[in-house]
């Protein structure tokens, strides 16, 4: 062996040594400063439900600020676009909804790649959805509202937090299900959607049981059914919408972290840890049941996997009701 050989080899074995020992300070030392949590929708949805309590209680525990960036539009697709494009070092992370998963095969031209541009991190978070309609709809309850919608042909609606999501599949779903055709009215997030429902602009829309809960309880928007398939155990008054007559009509709404592409490993498997020291704390899982929601918290390899497994699921109900999205 030349002695430039050696060399060569002598300092490719530091460089591993010093990286081996670096991981582990990276891990232990982020972070150093703020991390911007990129939230698809606008203020007052049901992402940041999650999001503000979650980031509160991540900036409480690690003495840096995680600071909620909302970038609302095109149905989420512009913020998890910034989040793609963001610097992997560890100060940018994305938190969505299911939505990611849909937009996968809504859009024609998607600005990100999901499976190539961003890691999964975890779930944070798992909800039964519920439609809720406004109070000057004269339904108390599925069959009601189903019979509500054939007698008024062309009149009824239902919003959405933007064309390609969840919440616009689910009326198409719910369309096809009940054999009724309500008009889709498409809103820039789900804080628009519910400012327009609880203002009489629209009849009902699909929501996330924790950003619907406050108006459940103070009676603004009236509960129709859950569309999980068993009942909410922190509402279980309110029926399912396989048991009011829709035989496998289920959709669940979930909330996961993800980091851009390149953002080192071990800050990953540092922020997995630090979502479940979080859900340690006994007030954030009270807090989670009084919204509906079950805690996240599984293994990022693990959180890969489900998320595949959610973009084939969803592709087939983008592909059924015909969503093709510019």
């Amino acid at each position: 062996m030349n002695l430039s050989y050696r060399r060569q080899a002598l300092t490719a074995l530091l460089a591993l040594a010093t990286l081996g020992t670096a991981l582990p300070s990276i891990a232990q030392d982020w972070p150093t400063k703020a991390v911007r949590v990129i939230v698809r929708f606008p203020p007052g949805g049901g992402t940041d439900t999650v999001a503000r309590p979650l980031m509160a209680k991540l900036s409480q525990l690690t003495g840096q600020q995680f600071v909620i960036d909302n970038r609302g539009g095109a149905g989420g697709t512009i913020g998890a676009a910034a989040a793609a494009r963001a610097t992997p070092d560890g100060y940018t992370v994305l938190l969505s909804p299911v939505h990611v998963a849909v937009a996968v095969s809504a859009y024609r031209n998607l600005p990100y790649d999901l499976e190539k541009d961003l890691t999964p991190v975890t779930t944070v978070a798992v909800f039964p959805d519920v439609l809720v309609a406004a109070t000057r709809v004269p339904a108390r309850d599925l069959r009601e509202l189903i019979a509500y919608a054939k007698a008024n042909p062309g009149k009824i609606n239902c919003g959405s937090a933007g064309n390609g999501t969840t919440r616009h599949l689910a009326c198409e779903m719910f369309n096809a299900a009940a054999g009724i055709k309500a008009e889709h009215v498409p809103y820039k997030g789900t804080g628009p959607a519910t400012a327009a429902l609880l203002g009489g602009e629209i009849d009902y829309i699909f929501e996330a049981l924790g950003s619907a809960s406050p108006h459940i309880r103070s009676g603004k928007l009236r509960p129709i059914a859950v569309t999980s398939a068993k009942r909410s155990p922190s509402f279980p008054e309110i029926p399912t919408a396989i048991e009011s007559g829709l035989p496998g009509f289920d959709v669940t709404s979930w909330y996961g972290l993800w980091a851009p592409t390149g953002t080192p490993p071990a800050v990953v498997q540092r922020l997995h840890g630090l979502v479940n020291k979080a859900f340690e704390d006994p007030e954030m899982r009270e807090l989670w049941f009084k919204l509906g929601a079950e805690t996240g918290g599984i293994a990022p390899a693990a959180f890969g996997v489900f998320v595949r497994q959610e973009v084939q699921k969803w592709g087939k109900v983008v592909r059924d009701a015909g969503v093709v999205i510019d």
